[in-house]
């Protein structure tokens, strides 16, 4: 019996077009389509639900996969279209996006709290009237912990280096990993699986002090 409602809906925030595809706030498409490819399964595009869809098979298990195309600030429209149709809660939601308070390398998952700023999250927050969804945090860095002189506008809408994307998705590749048991609502295992992902691992010279 699971711990609570399992996931249904796998939202991936980012933005369409090709001049946003390898930016970090598409950390959230990326997610999606890489869970799509590993599956087998195609998206198309759905003019209701405002952005391209996706159904797959996960362990038996059907799943919607999401892509807003109506841009970031209005992601709410397309989660509420889809989750509305099939009668999906809030609770059995996945919003996967890129997070600023995390270095790439590092994610966390939890359900509910505050938006941190982020304009997809608080569109889907306003449109759902509740935050009680779940959220998959995938670290992109803050420009200013990475040492970088560049506002977070541009930031976010910048492609990262070849090392943070490659720490990226190696989150991307854990997080679709620990999705048998998010369908299923074991999220105190999914936590444990993801834990080691919550920071980055210290140097020899930090363990040290």
């Amino acid at each position: 019996m699971s711990e609570v409602e399992g996931i249904r809906l796998i939202v991936g925030l980012g933005n369409p077009g090709s001049d946003y595809t390898r930016t970090r706030h598409n950390a959230g498409f990326w997610f999606v389509d890489e869970l799509a490819e590993r599956n087998g399964s195609f998206f198309r595009t759905e003019g209701k639900f405002h952005g391209d869809v996706c159904r797959c098979r996960i362990d038996g298990n059907e799943i919607w996969l999401l892509k807003p195309n109506t841009y970031m600030n209005r992601s709410g429209d397309a989660v509420v279209a889809l989750a509305s149709y099939y009668k999906i809660l809030p609770e059995e939601i996945l919003v996967v996006h890129d997070e600023l308070d995390l270095m790439p390398g590092c994610m966390k998952i939890k359900k509910g709290g505050g938006n941190a700023g982020h304009n997809g999250l608080k569109d889907i927050s306003a449109k759902l009237s509740t935050p009680n969804f779940w959220r998959l945090r995938l670290g992109t860095g803050h420009p200013r912990s990475l040492g970088m002189t560049q506002q977070v506008a541009d930031f976010v809408l910048s492609a990262p280096s070849a090392d943070h994307e490659a720490g990226i998705r190696q989150c991307i590749d854990a997080g679709i990993k620990s999705l048998p048991d998010a369908l299923v609502g074991n999220f105190t295992r999914v936590n444990r699986t993801l834990a080691k992902f919550g920071s980055l691992p210290k140097s020899a010279d930090e363990a040290k002090k």
